[in-house]
Parts: structure tokens; C-alpha cells; sequence
């Protein structure tokens, strides 16, 4: 960690000025910088998620959030602007791909039949794997003048762009995944093309951002997402055809969302689906990563009093959300992904990010505080009675997001 971002987490526990806190800032702040962030001689930067020798394309994002505020940081400055080029440059070695190796040495999760390539770790295609990085380069270019805008990443954006159009057309697509698993969240049916679709302005997603294959393939937070980055371009020093052409897909994509992805539910009224297939189908749930219906105002796509949202919110965070799990210690949303029952601290701090009052923000930062199990890190899930048993003890994603709630919790 540098000089300055160390006097910057100095100042931030001061500030926050409770001993057990701290303790968990400071480890979770230091995670991504201090473990998973490495520059590259060619000038990027390579970020893996954690216990797993790979980068996503949609955690290295989240993971480097928190040091956002320390761009007037040289060296900060530096190694997030190479992230963002890295991303570029992997978006256009394959835009279908979620994940990639460090040496382009042909490692990667399974041999899956799909097309694969030398830097391919794995190849599940993510609406969210694309906008992510469009959200960080947004949101660093909002924060700093810097000239990180290359050719490449314009080309990057250019790539977003097409495979989103062609996937609002999915049976034009080029791409197809199987893998042979007795699990059907880990591969997609109809020969890798997933199940049948309708057209509806949406663009189309094979797997969820937990990597687990989706139900229906419209899957409306990730849409969310992607028109929220698409319209964000407009501020961006891009060429007016690019820009253009983007507020007219998020146009198609926002239509769609609310045509087919709002649907009525007899307890709460309209809300929000999780995924539909545009054939009159949809599936009413959250997971725990993001994007989420739960986190829609947090990434911009709506403010948290719109009525839909408000009614989502209540849904999702009550026993007709499939996935949200009471316990002793916590209780929350959690995934199909990891062990039934098991509430996600990344789902928590999005909670607490998207809560109106300031009472419900602190309570869920305290629960994130006390379900750390003595590791002072976040984990993936975590079983609400008894915090002990949970998965993956080193992912810096978690971490990087309890960060985010302290800020806003403490006005760091």
C-alpha cells in the first residue's frame, strides 16, 4: 500500500472510531491492493478475484472501487487506469469470455465446448462481464481528466455495443457453451444455446454474475445495468456515432425492461422479475451478486423511492424471495450458487447501500462486522446461525463492498 493511501486509511479509522471496525476496514480495504492487484510491465494491470487465480472482468471492477478516492494517488492513478486498459484489452480478445488467465498459457476452469482461447480461464457470457468495466471507466472518468481513453478502448466500447445488439437477436449469435456437468446451472441446454427466447428490445445473457446458467435469458438487473452504462457513454469524450448509437440500444433495452420485466404479484403489486424469456415466462427471486434487482438504485438505473422498486424491495427481502434466509446472526439474500440457506455479505452491503434511513444502513454494517468469524475479511455466504461456516475466505469483491458501505455509514 502507498504512503497516501496508507494516511488515507489512517484518517478514514479515525474517523470511524470504533476498534472492531477499524480492525475489519482496515483488512478489507487493504485486500484487493495489498493481494490481488498486480501492474504489468506493458503498463495494465491484472487483478484476480481472490482464491482463484483468474480475473473476472466483473470483480476486478467492483474490487477496485474503494480506491476511487484515491486517484490524486499517482500510483493509484496509474495502476486502476491499467486495470481499465487490461479489461479493454481482454474485452477484445474475446467479449464472450468472464474470466482470463495472467500468461495466456491456455489455464482455465474446463475445457468447455465453446470456443476457446490461449487467455480464456472461462467462457461463460455475462450481460454483466461487459458492463462492468463500463462502469469503472465511467465512474474514473467523473473522478479524473486523465487521458485513459485509448484507440483500444474505444474499440472495447465499439465491442460492448455489437455483441449487445446482436444478442437482442440471440438466434443470430455466434456463441454456445457446454460443459459437461451433472448440474444444469453450469451449462446451457438446447446444444448451448440456451432455452428459446423471444425478441424484446433486451439483450440477451447465458449465464447470471453468480456464473450459474440462467432460467430465462433476459436477465432484467443485468439489462438495468447496461442501459445505465450505454447512457453514461454520452459523458464520456467519445465520437457522436458511438454515443448515438448507445442511448438508442439503452432506449430498446429500458423499453423492454419495463414491457416484459415488471409483472404483478398478489402480495406486493408490480415488481420487477429477475429473468423472463419474452414468451410470457419470468422467475421471481434475487441473487446475491450484482447486478441485482435489490441494488437498481445504487447503480443508477432507478431512485430507491420508485414505486416498482419499493415494491421489489419488499419482496426480496421477505420469506416469498426463494433465496432470502433468516438466522440468529443475520438475515438476507443469498444464491442458488452456494449451500441452501447461506445469506452473502456482498448482498448485505448492497442492502445497506440501498436502505433510506441511516438506522437500517448502520445495523447492516454492524451485521457485516460481526459475521466475519474472527477473519476480519467478508466471505462469499454464510450460514446466518452460525457465521463459522462459510465459503471462500479470500474474496476481495466482499471486501471492496463492506468498504463502500463504511464510507457511505461513516462520510469518509
Amino acid at each position: 500500500m502507498t504512503k497516501e493511501m496508507q494516511n488515507l486509511l489512517d484518517k478514514d479509522c479515525r474517523r470511524i472510531g470504533d476498534a472492531e471496525a477499524e480492525k475489519v476496514y482496515r483488512n478489507c480495504f487493504g485486500c484487493t491492493w495489498d493481494t490481488t492487484l498486480q501492474r504489468q510491465k506493458d503498463g495494465t494491470s491484472f487483478c484476480i478475484t481472490g482464491d482463484i487465480d483468474a480475473m473476472w472482468l466483473r470483480d476486478s471492477s467492483m474490487q477496485v472501487l474503494p480506491y476511487l478516492r484515491a486517484l490524486a494517488d499517482e500510483e493509484v492513478n496509474a495502476a486502476i487506469k491499467g486495470l481499465i486498459w487490461k479489461q479493454a484489452e481482454l474485452i477484445l480478445t474475446d467479449p464472450y469470455a468472464n474470466a482470463f488467465n495472467r500468461n495466456g498459457d491456455y489455464a482455465c476452469f474446463r475445457r468447455d465446448k465453446t470456443e476457446m482461447g490461449s487467455y480464456i480461464w472461462e467462457r461463460k457470457y455475462e450481460v454483466d462481464s461487459l458492463a462492468f468495466p463500463l462502469f469503472l471507466l465511467e465512474e474514473y472518468c467523473r473522478r479524473a481528466k486523465d487521458a485513459v481513453i485509448t484507440d483500444k478502448v474505444k474499440e472495447a466500447v465499439r465491442a460492448v455495443i455489437r455483441v449487445w445488439r446482436t444478442e437482442q437477436s440471440h438466434e443470430n449469435s455466434p456463441y454456445r457453451f457446454e460443459r459437461d456437468s451433472e448440474l444444469p446451472t453450469e451449462t446451457l441446454s438446447n446444444e448451448g444455446k440456451g432455452s428459446p427466447v423471444g425478441y424484446t428490445g433486451m439483450t440477451w445473457s447465458g449465464f447470471r454474475p453468480s456464473d450459474d446458467a440462467c432460467t430465462y435469458h433476459y436477465l432484467i438487473p443485468a439489462n438495468m445495468l447496461a442501459a445505465v452504462v450505454l447512457k453514461g457513454l454520452r459523458n464520456l469524450p467519445l465520437e457522436k456515432e458511438i454515443v448515438e448509437e448507445a442511448e438508442e440500444l439503452a432506449r430498446q433495452i429500458e423499453a423492454g425492461i419495463y414491457k416484459w420485466g415488471v409483472v404483478r404479484h398478489p402480495e406486493f403489486g408490480e415488481i420487477f422479475a429477475y429473468e423472463v424469456d419474452g414468451l410470457g415466462n419470468y422467475r421471481l427471486m434475487d441473487d446475491a451478486n450484482l447486478p441485482s434487482l435489490l441494488g437498481a438504485p445504487w447503480f443508477g438505473f432507478c431512485e430507491t423511492n420508485c414505486p416498482v422498486y419499493q415494491n421489489t424491495r419488499k419482496f426480496l427481502l421477505s420469506r416469498f424471495n426463494p433465496f432470502y434466509y433468516e438466522g440468529k446472526w443475520a438475515k438476507g439474500i443469498g444464491s442458488p450458487h452456494t449451500p441452501e440457506g447461506y445469506v452473502w455479505h456482498i448482498a448485505l452491503a448492497v442492502q445497506g447501500l440501498t436502505a433510506d434511513s441511516i438506522e437500517e444502513k448502520r445495523e447492516i454494517l454492524n451485521t457485516l462486522i460481526n459475521t466475519t468469524a474472527g477473519t476480519y475479511h467478508m466471505h462469499e455466504g454464510f450460514h446466518p446461525d452460525r457465521p463459522a461456516e462459510f465459503t471462500r475466505p479470500w474474496f476481495a469483491w466482499a471486501d471492496s463492498m463492506f468498504c463502500l458501505l463504511a464510507a457511505e455509514v461513516h462520510g469518509l
